[in-house]
């Protein structure tokens, strides 16, 4: 049995119960990671899935890593041979084994050490709001203000990433997206029980008739009252090129899904934190744990944010250690294609 599959083979939830049934069927289980797009017009990557053996089973993943496709009239001989226990360490994730053996070893013996700890140990991650209606509901100040909208209603926001700063979001940032007249207002109506005029008008005009039909909106009460909207201790960025962004909130904002919203636990600063993500065992980690998009990009779910290593400690890094994690740093970017 042979197909084409995406590469989300590699990572994405759905593999766990693939690949086991397979396993569970078959003498063997090949897995082909082709790194230079099969289908070049597309943005999905993909990979070949070869079984043969019907009616065996196997306690292994057969993994060959290849730089480019090439017919040939046999599969490629293995690269590795992936038990399921150690796949099952891996968190279910085959992209792990595309690293070199060195860099693999060193991201996991250095994962192990007690400076280091999960994302979730320390921070829980979760996504912003979902409004519905994102133009609706987001004003820019010149807006609020001929709308007759108070200032108690009106949230300074994050709806997208690109809006990040490197470290912080403070009152110098907000008060810059302010002049600029950027739609960054959100409008917060939950518990509020006296409304405006203006607001009335707001509401009632053409546009607001319009998106109480849409489904977010259509289910909740009252439909105008955003839910979820809180202010995290700080943001990490959902999508990016290089790598994630973790930017503290200085500024008491809000924010979108379309970054990740980020809590602290008790017993860890957001300082601390951040200078724990310079270190290159999160840049490695985020690629490990993250996946790729398409473009380019790294998507990290808060599930994956989760699970990225973290040295809080007092970790050394070797020379052989640190060279180790930025080869694999860069092979792993060259997987997803970023230039």
């Amino acid at each position: 049995m042979a197909f084409v599959v995406p590469a989300e083979i590699g990572h994405a939830p759905y593999a766990i119960p693939t690949l086991t049934a397979l396993c569970d069927h078959f003498d063997e289980v090949q897995v082909i990671a082709v790194r230079e797009k099969l289908f070049p017009e597309l943005s999905e990557d993909a990979w070949l899935l070869y079984a043969r053996g019907f009616g065996g089973n196997t306690n292994s993943i057969e993994l060959s890593v290849v730089g480019r496709f090439v017919p040939i009239g046999q599969p490629p001989r293995r690269t590795k041979r992936v038990t399921l226990g150690a796949w099952r360490e891996a968190g279910y994730r085959l992209r792990k084994f595309l690293l070199s053996a060195d860099s693999l070893s060193t991201y996991q013996d250095l994962s192990t050490r007690r400076e280091v700890v999960r994302f979730a140990d320390v921070a829980s991650v979760g996504i912003g709001y979902v409004s519905g209606a994102n133009d609706f509901f987001h004003l820019r100040p010149s807006e609020a203000k001929s709308l007759g909208f108070p200032d108690e209603v009106l949230r300074v926001t994050i709806r997208k990433g690109e809006q990040l700063p490197s470290v912080r979001v403070d009152g110098n940032v907000v008060r810059k997206w302010l002049r600029r007249d950027e739609p960054v207002l959100l409008i917060d109506l939950k518990g509020v029980n006296e409304l405006t005029p203006g607001i009335k008008r707001y509401l009632d005009g053409p546009a607001g008739r319009e998106v109480r039909k849409g489904y977010k909106c259509r289910n909740r009460d009252p439909w105008y009252a955003v839910p979820d909207v809180r202010v995290p201790d700080a943001f990490l960025s959902y999508m990016s090129g290089v790598r994630p962004a973790l930017v503290r909130n200085d500024a008491g904002c809000v924010c979108t899904n379309s970054v990740h919203a980020v809590t602290l636990k008790l017993g860890c600063s957001i300082t601390r934190l951040q200078r724990a993500w310079s270190n290159p065992l999160v840049d490695l980690s985020c690629e490990l744990e993250g996946h790729p998009l398409g473009g380019g990009l790294l998507k990290l779910e808060p599930r994956e944010a989760a699970n990225v290593r973290l040295p809080l400690g007092n970790l050394r890094l070797k020379s052989s250690e640190a060279t180790a994690l930025r080869d694999g740093i860069d092979d792993m970017r060259r997987w997803r294609h970023y230039a």
